[in-house]
């Protein structure tokens, strides 16, 4: 089947939003929900160098205490007027606030996912698949996110580890490992209007593993509808190093996304 090639810019997307000013939900790297709220990100993606492809994302998560939340991500893929047509990816995690001390946060990330094409569907081939061993992976991922927040600026940071295989409990064989590092942040110029921007590194910690670095940068503006609904449109840009050196992609990420705490 042929891969549809969209950026990570709904990776980045789906990343959670919320801070200590009026708005409860506006874009903001370290958001959590309150105990027994659900919120909802939904994301719709595509690349300057492939329009006719486009990804949709989503990100739907629930408050258990104030400090312990779990949320469900997904998301499907379609390119050519829907000739070919995927649904790729699906995650299940949860997220502990271990700090919550004046202006500072912490909190202890996990995830398991499964990785790939869940289901895939290509009419040029006039083939579908679903739950193909060959196509999926499955990753588990811990770590830890924090930073410092306002009600005009918040700086945040993230560090994960991730181990995957081609099941989800096949620890006999070597599997791959990987970290990522990232820095969000964002700025609040009044009520409605607040600003995004972050970058991550990523690559393999295996030994025999080269090249395999990618460094992935978005900025983004959000308008908040009201404290807990908002809207926001964002690019992002993607560099590599499986040649031996950093190249940027070509092309850039671009797309919308909507926020809503309830």
């Amino acid at each position: 089947m042929k891969k549809i090639a969209l950026t990570s810019l709904l990776t980045i997307a789906m990343a959670s939003a919320a801070h200590a000013s009026v708005n409860v939900m506006d874009g903001n790297p370290l958001y959590m929900p309150k105990a027994g709220h659900f919120y909802s990100e939904t994301s719709l993606g595509s690349n300057t160098k492939t329009t006719e492809n486009w990804a949709l994302g989503e990100d739907f998560g629930y408050g258990i205490t104030d400090r312990f939340a779990i949320n469900l991500a997904t998301s499907l893929a379609e390119g050519e007027s829907f000739d070919i047509f995927g649904w790729n990816g699906l995650s299940l995690g949860a997220t502990y606030r271990v700090l919550k001390d004046g202006h500072w946060r912490a909190d202890l990330v996990g995830s398991y996912n499964i990785d790939g094409w869940l289901y895939a569907y290509d009419e040029n081939a006039d083939d579908g698949y679903f739950m193909e061993k060959e196509l999926l992976d499955y990753t588990w991922k811990a770590g830890i996110r924090g930073g410092y927040t306002t009600a005009r600026f918040t700086v945040a940071g993230h560090a994960i580890f991730s181990y995957g295989n081609t099941e989800s409990f096949n620890w006999n064989e070597d599997g791959e490992h990987r970290v990522a590092f990232g820095l969000d942040g964002q700025y609040v110029i009044d009520r409605n209007w607040n600003l995004v921007a972050g970058i991550e590194y990523s690559g393999s910690i295996d030994n025999g593993v080269k090249n395999s670095g990618r460094l992935i940068g978005d900025f983004g503006v959000n308008y908040n509808i009201d404290s807990t609904h908002y809207v926001g449109a964002y690019v992002a840009g993607e560099m590599s190093h499986k040649t031996g050196d950093w190249k940027w992609h070509e092309g850039m990420g671009f797309g919308v996304k909507f926020g809503v705490d309830f």
